[in-house]
């Protein structure tokens, strides 16, 4: 069964185009359910186990999204494995995806994006080279994975906008803001030849070491600014994206542009910040209407 499931992932990689993220979640979603079956062959895995294996994700408290996700990728993979003609019959046909839970995004108010991008106004080169990450981050709503894999050819600067591949190495062209493009500059002039130390890369932000900054990195240096900005909400990388959405949102943006901005396949994806701004359309109809 090893073997199948070595073809499957690299099928993922080459003929789908997915991220190594991706395809390690669906590496830990098959062999969670491997184990749960006990089973050594999938040929004889049957639709009852998989409703057992959802059964038990259930009783432990998994949510709906999570149980929809790995029976998403149970899906798949026995989709790959009938159109390889190792099994005739996909044993997750009858069943159907666990309801989500709408669940709304973190995003932060305006006020509170300028509080956060004005404290981190630093000294040095880390402080310059985080101006200008964080600035990046707001201005294009782009994800933390394709932040720290951006190249320095990746920003156009003659016509102001950055290419990026996101999942499915979809490319796609996002314009960046006057405030963006400026402190990039500041970071490339100032601060990046000293993190470089002399060393070659082609990564727009480094570490202080030279090196492409982590995923992780990120995240702590921005709960490090929000906490000093005094941000008491809970903050990502992530939250960022979701608030470049809200507020384009909210100064009128339509869906569609806010789609292709982002880089969503469907665009019931961009629909959940329709919520948003409708919550915030009800505080300001409190707050203005003589009669709310």
């Amino acid at each position: 069964m090893n073997s199948q499931i070595e073809q499957f992932l690299t099928y993922l990689l080459v003929e789908k185009g997915l991220s190594k993220n991706t395809i390690e979640a669906y590496d830990r979603d098959l062999a969670s359910f491997f184990e749960h079956s006990k089973k050594n062959k999938f040929k004889t895995i049957h639709t009852e186990n998989i409703i057992s294996f959802l059964k038990e994700l259930r009783i432990k408290g998994n949510s709906p999204s999570t149980q929809a996700r790995k029976l998403s990728s149970l899906r798949t993979f026995y989709r790959f494995l009938v159109g390889e003609g190792n099994i005739k019959t996909d044993p997750t046909l009858p069943l159907n995806s666990p309801k989500k839970w709408v669940k709304l995004p973190h995003v932060l108010t305006v006020k509170e994006m300028e509080r956060l991008l004005e404290i981190q106004k630093q000294k040095g080169p880390q402080g310059i080279r985080d101006n200008a990450l964080l600035e990046l981050l707001y201005a294009t709503g782009i994800r933390v994975t394709e932040l720290v894999t951006l190249k320095l050819q990746n920003i156009q600067w003659e016509m102001s906008y950055l290419t990026t591949f996101g999942k499915g190495l979809k490319e796609r062209i996002i314009p960046l803001s006057h405030p963006a493009l400026t402190k990039v500059e500041t970071y490339l002039l100032e601060a990046r030849p000293l993190l470089l130390m002399k060393k070659k890369s082609d990564f727009l932000f480094l570490n202080r070491r030279g090196q492409s900054m982590t995923r992780q990195y990120v995240w702590q240096l921005l709960k490090r600014y929000a906490k000093s900005a005094e941000i008491t909400k809970p903050i990502s990388p992530h939250t960022l994206r979701h608030s470049f959405a809200s507020h384009l949102l909210e100064h009128g943006a339509d869906l569609r542009s806010v789609q292709q901005l982002l880089g969503h396949a469907d665009i019931s994806t961009t629909q959940i910040y329709t919520h948003v701004t409708r919550d915030h359309l009800k505080k300001i109809h409190r707050l203005y209407h003589p009669r709310p």
